[in-house]
C-alpha cells in the first residue's frame, strides 16, 4: 500500500471510530438518561425490531428504532441523525420551545398537532385562539419562508417537557419503558392541567406507542395528540417509494407554505393524492404537506403503508385508537424520509373556515382521559 493511501485509510479508520465514540459517550439528552431496549433478533425468515431508543428529558421522544432485515442486518426504520448529533441539535441549538425536537425521530404532540392561527401579539411571540368562549395564549413557534408569511403555533407544548416516574419492565413478548409528564397548564398556555402517561413497548413483531392524556385540572379543555415520525427510506431513491393512505378526503390548503386548511376537503379520486392502492403509490417527485380524513379502518386499525421496494422494505403504521381522524404526511421531494402522522385532529381545529364541523378535538372535563395508540410493524413487500 502507498504511504498517502495509508495515511488516508487510518484517518478515515480513525475517524470512524472517534465518530462512533462521540455517539456511544452521550448517554443523557435534555438532562435525562437515555432509555434504551433492545432485543436480539432470532428469526432466519423475517424481520423483527431490536431496539428503540426513548428521550424521557424530551417528552420520551423516539430517536432511533431498528429493526433486522435477514440477510441485510439491522435498518433504522426512522431518520435520525446520530446520537452525537441529536444532542447537539436538542441541548445546544435548539429554540426554547423545543422545535427542534420535531424535526428528527419521533417527538409526540399534545395538546394539539400540527399548525394553530390566532392574532399576534406586538412581540409576535404569542398569539390568541378562542376555544368556548375561552382564550387560549400560545407560542407563535412557526413561520413559512415567504413574505407574508403568517406566524403561528406548532405541534403542541411538550417538546422540551421532561418525563417522571421513568420504569423500564418486562412484558410477554419483550420490553416496555412508561414516563409520566406532569404539563400542569404548560405554562399558562392551557386552560386546565393535564398529566400523561407514554408507553413505549418492544416485541420481535412490533413497536408500540400509546399515550393517556387525563385532565387534573378544575376545568374542561379541548386536547389532541399525535406525534411526528420520519420514516427512513432505506434504498435513498424516494421517487420509487411508494405510499398507502387509506383515505378518500384531502384537505384543501391555502399553499405549501403555510399550510392552513380552508375548510375545504376534496375527494382524491384521480389526484395526487389518491394512496388507497394496497400496495400504494410512488412518491415520484411530488410534494406533500397534507392532510387525509375519511379513514377506511380494516381489522380495528387505520393502517398507512411505506414501501421502499428498492430496499425490500416496509413498514406499516396502524392507528388503533378511534379518536384518530386525520393523516398528516409530510414528504419533501430533496429529502430521504416522509413523516407519517396519526393524529385527533384537522389543522387549525379552532379556525372559522372549519364552519362548527368536527375537528377532532376531544373535550375532557376534570378526570376524563383519553388515549392514542399506534403500533408499528415491519416485512418485505
Amino acid at each position: 500500500m502507498k504511504p498517502g493511501l495509508r495515511t488516508f485509510v487510518f484517518l478515515s479508520i480513525m475517524g470512524s471510530f472517534m465518530a462512533t465514540a462521540r455517539a456511544q459517550a452521550v448517554t443523557e439528552i435534555g438532562g435525562e438518561k437515555i432509555v434504551t431496549l433492545t432485543r436480539k433478533a432470532v428469526s432466519t425468515t423475517k424481520p423483527e425490531f431490536t431496539s428503540v431508543s426513548v428521550l424521557p428529558g424530551r417528552g420520551m421522544e423516539l430517536l432511533q428504532v431498528k429493526a433486522n432485515f435477514p440477510g441485510k442486518g439491522e435498518v433504522d426504520v426512522l431518520a435520525s441523525p446520530d446520537t452525537a448529533t441529536a444532542k447537539q441539535m436538542l441541548d445546544e441549538k435548539d429554540t426554547p420551545n423545543g422545535d427542534l425536537g420535531y424535526r428528527l425521530g419521533s417527538a409526540f404532540l399534545f395538546p394539539y398537532p400540527n399548525r394553530i392561527r390566532g392574532k399576534l401579539s406586538a412581540d409576535g411571540k404569542t398569539l390568541t385562539t378562542d376555544w368556548n368562549g375561552h382564550t387560549i395564549t400560545l407560542p407563535a413557534n412557526n413561520i413559512g419562508h415567504n413574505p407574508g408569511a403568517e406566524r403561528h403555533a406548532m405541534h403542541g407544548l411538550i417538546l422540551k417537557s421532561k418525563a417522571e416516574d421513568v420504569k423500564v419492565s418486562k412484558t410477554a413478548a419483550g420490553e416496555q419503558v412508561t414516563g409520566i409528564i406532569h404539563g400542569g397548564d404548560f405554562g399558562g398556555h392551557w386552560l386546565s392541567k393535564s398529566d400523561l402517561e407514554i408507553t413505549i413497548s418492544l416485541s420481535a413483531d412490533a413497536l408500540d406507542a400509546t399515550v393517556v392524556a387525563k385532565n387534573v385540572g378544575s376545568e374542561a379543555e379541548p386536547v389532541s395528540i399525535g406525534w411526528h415520525p420520519y420514516f427512513n427510506l432505506p434504498s435513498g431513491d424516494r421517487t420509487q417509494a411508494r405510499i398507502h393512505i387509506p383515505a378518500s378526503m384531502v384537505a384543501v390548503v391555502d399553499n405549501y407554505d403555510n399550510v392552513f386548511p380552508t375548510g375545504q376537503l376534496k375527494p382524491v379520486d384521480g389526484t395526487q393524492f389518491d394512496l388507497r392502492a394496497p400496495n400504494g403509490k410512488p412518491l415520484e417527485k411530488n410534494f406533500y404537506d397534507d392532510n387525509w380524513s375519511k379513514l377506511a379502518w380494516a381489522n380495528n386499525a387505520v393502517t398507512v403503508k411505506v414501501i421502499d421496494p428498492a430496499a425490500k422494505y416496509g413498514v406499516a403504521i396502524e392507528g388503533l385508537s378511534p379518536q384518530i381522524k386525520t393523516i398528516q404526511m409530510y414528504a419533501p421531494p430533496t429529502q430521504k424520509f416522509v413523516a407519517i402522522e396519526h393524529q385527533f385532529n384537522f389543522a387549525d381545529p379552532f379556525a372559522k373556515e372549519w364552519k362548527g364541523m368536527d375537528t377532532g378535538m376531544i373535550t375532557l372535563k376534570p378526570g376524563q382521559s383519553t388515549r392514542w395508540h399506534v403500533r408499528l410493524k415491519v416485512f418485505v413487500p
